[in-house]
């Protein structure tokens, strides 16, 4: 073995091996963390790993910045296959791939084509971050220096590995030497340079080529590009459950040390993996609309305070578990800070989060920022007993009133007089629940959409129910609240009134019920076919149950809910209700569909006093006034009720009407 291959041997074996303690390092961090079971359905998320990972969807959704990342991935996937023929040829003179065959001058063509690419995809990006500059990138610091650092290595890992083919070529080390197109432009740059100075320019490349992969390699434990590594594995173990579903707690378990999340080791070992993956990117911060409208919230600075506080943390929690397998957990040292909730993370920027979704669906390697800021609410609900004063009244009124105002359970059914609407406790063999939701019951103005949908129901011989004074809150509020023992205890007594009637099929008008129930009432054995009241709409349209026929000349646009788009999936419908009126101009606001923006009534939001920053109803007021629309549609009573605001709030109030779609279809049906 030639002298520099043994030094390349040491080399390569002791990068290897000092990474490999890093990534151990890591991995035992993130065992403090709770366990979670994130290994269960392995085709569905082998699924997930090619869209999402291997097909970049999500960082697709921003056109200019996924093109560009996709060269990146898909380059360095590709020519791993170059690295390890480089370093193979380390340790074995004249190595290659040329045993390959006809395949081997294809992957000649592809290695030097998407080397090209990928140096264009860096320089690219170099000029985004220092001349364009997007808000949403940190464009100073260490996050600047950190990413420039990881550019540069990119940069002449691609370019090195040109040069060093170019220089290859001469000295025929490479066949396929004619399918290189790009580093075959390079060749005559060394053509007139003699064969033994070319040996040292071709061993110069190689070298730079190997120690930029090396470097490269063991920089990304300790930069936040170790989602190079993380992301994959991170897309693999993301949530299959249902989007809008939240883990329960167990409030049973008595060696509990507390409830929720105050640091990291009460945080699961995929939310600790998560700080490990993001990227920095900021595409979560950018569509969050507390960060939008001057609240304290960013997503991205709240995952990676978990990363921040991992490191702190958890060399010496694991050092105080080494002395005693079975302490509880230790209070943060000296100069440590508060810990997560109150060192990093403070109660404003935790109940800023209206869990609108809009980081979730953004982020592009699947980090669930909303479940982490929930747990930390739980935390400070469950165990400090600190939340915004206003929650106090919320929280009494559930407990007591079972619903988040002031009003009597006696007068929950009050909006249904003279409807002759039956009672499920005198018709339990009627075939859907018509589950009307506080707002529903008590909101005067939305009354009027309850009145308005029960009509469809009975215009199309619906057989339909309601449970009149036994309703009670979905629980929804306290939940995301973090308030969940209130929650489970609605949701228990609900559930077990529902399994009392039989009930298997539920239609409501609001969102947050639909949600709740469709998708976190199973955990607790309630198991219902739920669906919401634009759907039912669509489907009675669709089959010919009910057919419009007055005209409703208007223009109108659609403001899509958080909890029924981005936490259900359910765009269409809507639209395709309103499809169904004649004369009614649809027109579109530019946030749209996943893409919306929040009312700001969401995560319980709605029983809050919203005192910094710019209101986030109006915001989304303003865009929906900019179209000069005649009404503004909604689909949930939060929305209603934030939009209604908007309107007054701009003074629109006398010429942009507020209306659910039910109200609209009422009244072209002429009912």
């Amino acid at each position: 073995m030639p002298p520099h291959s043994v030094l390349f041997a040491l080399l390569t074996l002791a990068s290897f091996v000092f990474f490999g303690l890093n990534i151990r390092r890591l991995y035992g961090w993130m065992k403090i963390g709770k366990p979670a079971n994130r290994f269960d359905r392995p085709l569905e998320r082998m699924k997930n790993v090619l869209v999402v990972a291997f097909g970049q969807s999500k960082l697709l959704r921003e056109p200019s910045a996924g093109i560009m990342h996709f060269f990146i991935f898909w380059g360095f996937v590709v020519l791993l296959l170059a690295i390890v023929e480089s370093m193979a040829g380390g340790l074995v003179a004249g190595f290659s791939f040329a045993f390959l065959g006809p395949a081997y001058p294809v992957l000649a063509f592809l290695e030097d084509a998407l080397a090209a690419l990928v140096v264009c995809a860096v320089l690219f990006a170099l000029f985004r971050r220092y001349v364009v500059k997007p808000p949403r990138l940190d464009v100073h610091g260490h996050a600047r220096t950190d990413a420039t650092l990881i550019l540069g290595a990119i940069f002449l890992i691609m370019v090195s590995m040109l040069l060093q083919n170019a220089t290859g070529t001469l000295l025929g080390e490479h066949s396929a030497g004619t399918w290189r197109v790009v580093s075959g432009t390079l060749v005559p740059l060394f053509r007139d340079i003699p064969a033994d100075h070319l040996r040292f320019w071709y061993d110069l490349f190689w070298w730079i080529h190997i120690l930029c992969v090396l470097g490269f390699l063991n920089y990304l434990p300790f930069s936040k590009h170790l989602h190079v590594v993380s992301s994959i594995p991170n897309v693999y173990f993301s949530k299959l459950d249902p989007r809008g579903s939240l883990q329960p707690l167990n409030l049973q378990d008595e060696s509990a040390v507390r409830f929720g999340a105050a640091d990291v080791e009460d945080l699961t070992w995929k939310q600790l993996l998560d700080g490990y993956t993001c990227t920095e990117c900021g595409r979560c911060t950018a569509a969050c609309p507390a960060a939008l409208t001057g609240k304290p919230l960013s997503p991205k600075k709240i995952i990676t305070d978990i990363r921040q506080r991992l490191a702190e943390r958890a060399p010496l929690l694991l050092q105080t578990r080494s002395q005693d397998p079975k302490p509880p957990s230790p209070p943060p040292a000296a100069g440590e800070g508060k810990g997560l909730v109150g060192g990093y993370v403070t109660e404003d920027e935790l109940w800023a989060c209206t869990t609108c979704m809009a980081c979730v669906e953004e982020c592009p390697v699947q980090i669930e920022h909303i479940d982490a800021i929930v747990d930390m609410r739980r935390f400070l609900v469950l165990n400090e007993s600190r939340f915004p004063k206003e929650m106090q009244a919320t929280f009494q009124n559930l407990e007591r009133n079972f619903t988040p105002w002031a009003f009597s359970q006696a007068s929950r059914a009050d909006w249904a007089e003279g409807m002759d609407i039956p009672r499920i406790a005198r018709k339990r063999d009627a075939g859907i629940l018509f589950w009307v939701g506080c707002a529903g019951s008590y909101d005067a103005r939305y009354q009027k959409v309850t009145r308005a949908f029960a009509s469809i129901l009975k215009a199309a011989g619906v057989d339909f129910a309601i449970l009149g004074t036994e309703e009670k809150c979905n629980g929804d509020p306290a939940r995301r609240a973090g308030n969940e023992y209130l929650a489970q205890m609605l949701m228990t007594e609900n559930i077990n009134l529902l399994n009392t009637y039989g009930v298997r099929k539920i239609v409501t008008t609001c969102p947050h019920c639909l949600n709740i129930f469709r998708n976190e009432y199973p955990a607790l054995g309630g198991t219902y076919d739920v669906t919401h009241h634009t759907e039912f709409i669509a489907d009675l349209l669709k089959t010919g149950k009910i057919r419009p026929r007055k005209e409703i000349i208007q223009k109108m646009t659609y403001h899509d809910s958080c909890y029924l788009g981005r936490y259900n999936q359910i765009y269409e419908e809507p639209r395709r209700a309103l499809a169904g009126i004649p004369g009614l101009d649809l027109v579109e606001m530019p946030r749209r569909r996943d893409k919306g923006f929040c009312c700001g009534a969401g995560g319980a939001r709605m029983f809050m006093e919203e005192t910094l920053g710019k209101r986030i109803n109006v915001e989304r007021t303003e865009e929906a006034l900019a179209l000069k629309p005649d009404l503004i549609g909604t689909a949930c009573p939060f929305c209603m009720t934030m939009m209604t605001d908007g309107v007054k709030m701009k003074e629109a109030a006398d010429t942009v009407q507020v209306k659910d779609i039910a109200e609209i279809v009422t009244e072209s049906l002429g009912l």
